[in-house]
């Protein structure tokens, strides 16, 4: 592969943005070398495609996989459907149930589609670690766990806890570690990308490396993107996540959601603006702006990335009209559903179009007051809407819309 960028860029460019964002290092010495040997790195982050969709956490280390694809280093983006198969243990409590080799299978085809949206599709290399986990025999997997140890294992904050508290550890789990330390073996990784609850099984990928013969592998830990509540690390499963397709007026909406000071947050991991810019935001803050006007400025970036202008500049409308006038937006998702029943349930028709992921998740929302039809409140969670082809308004909370035909079946 060719790196034009790579000759343009010093050691001293890239580190300094290579640092941005970066919760650690290990070693910066070792990755400053590398930079300097003028050869392009190979650089590997790992996902295991426990979820469907990506979201925005997701995201911070897509975005460091681009700056060094930017400077010209080969990125591979790795696919864990073997592990996902196993579950990543890290910061769990219990342990984590396993995903089939079919949920492995989509989810997998899905994050393949929309990883592009980051990443230069012509220079990023898609591996799937199945491709060599597949290969080794009982025998070899065998050797592979004699290269480490229980002891080191139980040096893990989460096995620890869970190990003095007399919560299980099943066997299954203490192969993770070991299979994410051997992709970096079979894939002769130079730098590999993690959350910082990762931060054990990367250098369980340089130990190994070493045990291999190879030169051991520069870590680089990212911090885990807080979510929507201002708490948790961004997860689908909490219901505090930004998904990278959500449509644009509901990622709008998450995003100006979000408080002043994890703005910021955002800002330094998400957007691909100079710091100084960022800088030049935060005095403006200071000098007397409004905190919101700098959030249209994220939450546009956001949506011009996943969607495009036009879709921002709609979205930001739409939302200043429905905050600042009450209004409902003037552009929103048209979906339609057909039935041979006369009439359908109101929770079964939010969660068969999206506006809920679950008929308790919409009885919640009505009995919270947070459904409207056509700008009437809906208070019955047992409500049926009769079927005749008439488009409605529907609206969950204050940012997701869709005008909604209920349709009858064609004989």
């Amino acid at each position: 592969m060719s790196s034009p960028s790579l000759i343009m860029a010093s050691t001293s460019k890239q580190l300094e943005e290579l640092r941005r964002g970066v919760e650690e290092i290990l070693r910066e010495d070792e990755l400053e070398q590398r930079l300097g040997s003028g050869r392009p790195l190979r650089v590997k982050a790992g996902f295991d495609p426990t979820a469907p969709d990506l979201h925005l956490g997701h995201t911070v280390l897509l975005n460091k996989m681009r700056q060094f694809q930017e400077f010209g280093h080969e990125i591979i983006f790795l696919i864990g459907d073997f592990t996902g198969m196993i579950g990543d243990p890290s910061g769990k409590t219990a342990t984590r149930p396993t995903l089939t080799p079919e949920e492995v299978g989509a989810n997998a085809k899905t994050y393949e589609s929309q990883v592009y949206k980051i990443l230069d599709p012509d220079r990023t290399r898609l591996e799937f670690n199945s491709r060599w986990m597949n290969k080794l025999s009982a025998e070899d997997l065998i050797k592979l766990a004699a290269k480490h140890t229980v002891a080191r294992m139980l040096e893990r904050d989460d096995f620890h806890k869970r190990y003095e508290s007399g919560k299980a550890i099943s066997i299954h789990e203490f192969l993770y570690p070991l299979v994410q330390g051997y992709d970096s073996v079979a894939l002769e990784a130079d730098v590999e990308l993690g959350g910082t609850d990762q931060k054990f099984n990367l250098l369980v990928g340089r130990q190994l490396q070493q045990a291999y013969g190879q030169p051991p592998q520069v870590v680089l830990t990212m911090p885990l993107l807080v979510g929507l509540d201002g708490v948790n690390k961004m997860s689908q499963s909490l219901g505090n996540s930004i998904g990278i397709t959500d449509p644009p007026g509901e990622m709008f909406g998450k995003l100006m959601s979000i408080s002043d000071d994890l703005m910021w947050r955002y800002f330094e991991l998400l957007s691909f603006r100079p710091l100084d810019e960022i800088q030049g935001f935060k005095q403006q803050v200071a000098d007397g702006e409004n905190p919101r006007d700098i959030k249209y400025r994220l939450a546009e970036e956001m949506v011009t990335r996943f969607h495009d202008k036009g879709a921002a500049d709609r979205a930001q409308r739409d939302f200043i009209a429905r905050h600042r006038h009450g209004r409902t937006p003037d552009v929103m998702d048209e979906r339609a559903l057909s039935s041979a029943e006369p009439a359908l349930g109101i929770a079964y028709i939010l969660r068969d179009v999206g506006l809920t992921s679950s008929t308790s998740e919409a009885i919640r929302m009505i009995k919270q007051g947070a459904v409207r039809i056509d700008n009437e409140r809906v208070d019955n969670p047992k409500m049926t809407i009769e079927v005749d082809g008439t488009p409605k308004v529907y609206q969950v909370g204050k940012r997701k819309f869709a005008r909604i035909t209920l349709a009858p079946a064609k004989d």
